[in-house]
């Protein structure tokens, strides 16, 4: 979600300044370059090198290195960042950076950002509460600094209230959000159904598939990083998007259901992704009691689910892209192709259980892109979080061509 991004880490002198930690070991495995700075006092609630460690850069704190004279510019930190995230942020940094008080390392290069730059908050109630706290984070606010409001919780001081910094997670997602709006997707609506769809026969049992969502939820992960504002409709799956400010997940059961939420974002979507695998077939007549187990064959009538993706692809306007999955075993390309032109998609995703490592459940796929215009696009063994972020490009540049 944030490869390649450059990302500056102020971690200033609070009790909450052991989630810097965790924080900058997300911010890595998500893929950022991290680098952190800290103010003295920081220093004394969690040691520079558990941050150094964790970031694979050094920690700056000083303006210089006094034993060699090395001068750690807040001038260039401010270039080099694409963001920079403080927190735990105190009330006492708070109140400087407010009114431009630059007595260390970490303020004078706040000062110096050209990039966006949110703070977490972090301190005793009514320290929170008091109106000279709250007048700097309005000022803050003002200056076009994101907030991230503190939860409520037990406190270091033994009471209760709020105060609490955000978790890692969360400033995660906010700093994911912040990015996004500046990525190749910004401002565009896309539609994404993930997971499988469960038809049931009776109260207890019902028809469904091995899908796992992991696909779905990955690209709707990869379409948010780059700034989409995405609405995943998700069956009953292991694995859900992310919480991110631009991606709103619609929990459905049946294909029915899928089908009556797609229709009704369709219109006003970009782009629908159609990663589910529902249900070709559903009970003709579901029971309303359990159905008893009996020393003998049941027959089952089944009627067909509705194709979500034909019918989309039947109302599609010019300025629309619908993008489709093929799931075969055999004669793929002539399938996939058939698929594409059958429900008027502009890319067919191919995809086949006789490649190890592709299909359900697993963190892998192998596929080949089959567009519109005849292209073809034979894609190796990659993480879903690889292929993921090859179908948002994908998109970006169909959108990009047409617009």
């Amino acid at each position: 979600m944030l490869t390649d991004k450059r990302i500056l880490v102020g971690v200033t002198g609070g009790i909450a300044a052991y989630k810097a930690a965790i924080l900058v070991r997300l911010l890595v495995k998500h893929g950022a370059d991290v680098r952190v700075v800290m103010t003295p006092m920081g220093q004394k609630f969690i040691a520079p090198l558990t941050l150094a460690t964790l970031s694979q850069h050094p920690v700056l704190s000083e303006f210089y290195n006094p034993t060699n004279g090395d001068w750690n510019s807040h001038v260039a930190l401010g270039e080099w960042a694409d963001l920079m995230v403080i927190a735990p942020a105190t009330a006492n940094t708070l109140a400087k950076m407010a009114y431009g008080i630059a007595d260390n390392l970490l303020l004078t290069t706040y000062l110096s950002m050209r990039a966006p730059v949110c703070v977490a908050p972090t301190m005793d109630l009514d320290m929170f509460a008091h109106p000279a706290t709250q007048d700097n984070l309005q000022r803050l606010r003002l200056h076009g600094v994101q907030v991230i409001d503190p939860e409520e919780g037990f406190l270091a001081s033994g009471l209760e209230g709020k105060g609490r910094m955000a978790e890692p997670e969360q400033i995660l997602n906010v700093v994911v959000s912040i990015l996004a709006q500046h990525g190749a997707l910004a401002g565009k609506k896309i539609l994404v159904t993930s997971g499988p769809t469960r038809e049931p026969l009776d109260p207890v049992r019902f028809i469904s598939n091995h899908s796992s969502g992991k696909m779905g939820a990955a690209i709707s992960n990869a379409l948010a990083a780059l700034g989409a504002e995405v609405h995943c409709v998700a069956g009953p799956s292991e694995t859900y998007p992310a919480v991110f400010t631009n991606l709103h997940t619609y929990k459905v059961e049946t294909a029915q259901q899928m089908y009556e939420q797609c229709k009704a974002l369709w219109d006003a979507m970009d782009v629908a992704i159609m990663a589910a695998a529902v249900a070709d077939y559903r009970a003709e007549r579901v029971a309303e009691q359990k159905i008893p187990h009996r020393e003998q064959t049941l027959q089952l009538t089944l009627e067909s689910c509705p194709d979500i993706a034909k019918a989309l692809g039947q109302s599609k306007r010019p300025n629309q892209f619908l993008v489709g999955f093929a799931l075969e075993t055999g004669r793929g390309i002539e399938n996939a192709r058939k698929k594409l032109i059958q429900k008027n998609m502009d890319l067919c995703i191919l995809n086949t259980l006789a490649d190890l490592g592709a299909g359900f459940c697993s963190n892998t796929n192998k596929t080949t892109f089959v567009f519109a215009d005849g292209r073809e696009e034979a894609r190796p063994l990659e993480l879903k979080t690889e292929l993921s972020k090859a179908i948002a490009n994908s998109v970006a540049q169909m959108l990009l061509q047409r617009s």
